[in-house]
């Protein structure tokens, strides 16, 4: 083995985060603890979710593992895809019932702890190489650096940015008046739409369906297209984005006349809106589902799931069918839908006629898996709480004439191993980016209330 090897140490959370995980770390080796086997083991059974991942990475670490001797599989096993040379990364399991007991190791009688030993121990015997515990738990991080490990890190491959202010927001802001900012421009005009070409200089970082915006009154753009020397925008104007009209709801800020453009628009098949709380996410989404279901006839049926935190993938003990279970966890469409028809004369028989006529379904996240939907409106509310995969789980299930919107807050994951930069809420806008079939809104600004407004400020 080369000394410049690093050797990583994985915890059970990487493996359910990512199953094939383990063939991430190219030429240096990997090292799964006895004790993630047997975590994997405990979870691959029950009737949740994350279960899956488990027999996926046990599946997956059997094949790494199939031809091996036990000799092997404790020395290391090399890393499918790996070469011949003596750069390749090896694969091993650590049996940490062997493990010597050291003074001023943890106590044995936590899962943590012993993963942590085994670290420790790896990191005293293999005192010329770099050992790095990888785990996504913030607080056995910690514990592992207080028992005297080196290195502790999280798993990072699939963060596309390393700090969230980064992250694309689908707009650009101009100071001052944005064409005092072109030195020259052409034109087209078709119709009502006017199509303008700038040079690319003005804006080095540009992609598809972004929104320009100034600080003046009139002007807002969205790109249609660029090159290396020119960018093309539709000019929409201010006026035109703050007239957009959804089953009653107009937008109270230029953001939310965006995310409304974006909503309404049936060439946009993704619309990714993030925001802080009270800024209109949900709302805005929910009307414009109505409006083009019922009131266009695009769209046959309105979808809506979301994450449920802590137990996401674990609504069985509630009563009832799968909507009746997801009602609780789904009240913030229900309270949308009762501001939609608050001046209805009978809000409930409104409220349970507008369920039928949009034919709204909710479903959980769980079911997503496998199925096939067509010709619908899908919201996907709390999308921060979701990893990149489950993501893309439930974005491929999305077949012909299918538009689907995620939502999510970054400031409230409640996910133990998620944070603003790993959630696949990010993943997937930085992704989407600059697909052609999909907008991003930063929706900037609490509309809910002054208090809500003070409190997204303050607290």
């Amino acid at each position: 083995m080369n000394e410049e090897k690093i050797i990583y140490i994985l915890d059970t959370n990487i493996l359910l985060h990512e199953p094939f995980a383990f063939l991430s770390f190219k030429e240096h080796d990997v090292v799964v603890p006895m004790t993630v086997l047997e975590e994997l083991d405990s979870i691959k059974d029950r009737k949740r979710d994350v279960s899956r991942d488990a027999r996926v990475a046990i599946r997956a670490l059997e094949d790494a593992l199939a031809n091996a001797t036990p000799e092997q599989v404790l020395a290391g096993v090399p890393l499918p895809n790996s070469t011949e040379t003596n750069a390749s990364g090896c694969l091993s399991i650590f049996n940490d019932f062997s493990l010597e007991r050291v003074t001023g190791n943890l106590s044995y009688n936590e899962n943590d702890n012993r993963i942590i030993n085994t670290a420790i121990h790896i990191q005293n015997t293999q005192k010329s190489k770099k050992v790095v515990l990888v785990t996504k738990d913030i607080n056995m991080r910690l514990k592992a650096k207080g028992a005297g490990l080196l290195h502790v890190e999280d798993y990072r491959t699939d963060q596309l940015i390393n700090d969230i202010q980064f992250l694309t927001k689908g707009y650009h802001t101009f100071d001052g008046d944005f064409w005092e900012n072109v030195q020259s421009c052409e034109s087209e005009t078709e119709g009502r739409n006017t199509t303008h070409y700038v040079k690319r200089e003005l804006l080095p970082s540009v992609y598809m369906n972004e929104y320009l915006i100034d600080e003046g009154e009139h002007f807002a753009g969205k790109i249609t297209g660029y090159d290396e020397d020119n960018f093309s925008f539709a000019d929409l104007s201010r006026e035109r984005l703050m007239a957009k009209n959804a089953w009653g709801i107009s937008p109270k800020n230029i953001y939310q006349g965006m995310a409304m453009d974006a909503l309404l628009d049936p060439a946009i098949d993704l619309v990714i809106l993030t925001g802080p709380a009270g800024s209109g996410k949900t709302l805005l989404a929910l009307a414009s589902a109505l409006e083009q279901v019922v009131e266009r006839g695009l769209y046959d049926k309105i979808i809506v799931t979301r994450s449920t935190p802590e137990i996401a993938e674990s609504i069985g003990f509630l009563p009832g069918t799968e909507e009746e279970k997801m009602a609780p966890w789904l009240a913030a469409i229900t309270d949308s839908l009762e501001v939609l028809h608050k001046q209805d004369e009978n809000m409930k028989g409104s409220l349970n006629y507008i369920m039928d006529k949009a034919n709204i379904q909710f479903k959980s996240v769980n079911f997503m898996r496998g199925r096939s939907i067509q010709n619908a409106f899908v919201l996907l509310d709390e999308c921060q709480n979701l990893t990149a995969s489950q993501l893309k789980t439930i974005i491929t299930r999305c077949g012909e004439g299918t538009k689907i919107i995620c939502s999510g807050n970054l400031a409230q994951i409640d996910s133990n191993y998620l944070n603003a930069l790993t959630s696949g809420l990010t993943y997937i806008v930085e992704r989407f980016k600059d697909f052609p079939g999909s907008s991003t809104i930063n929706l900037n600004g609490v509309v809910r209330s002054r208090l809500a407004s003070f409190a997204e400020e303050n607290l």
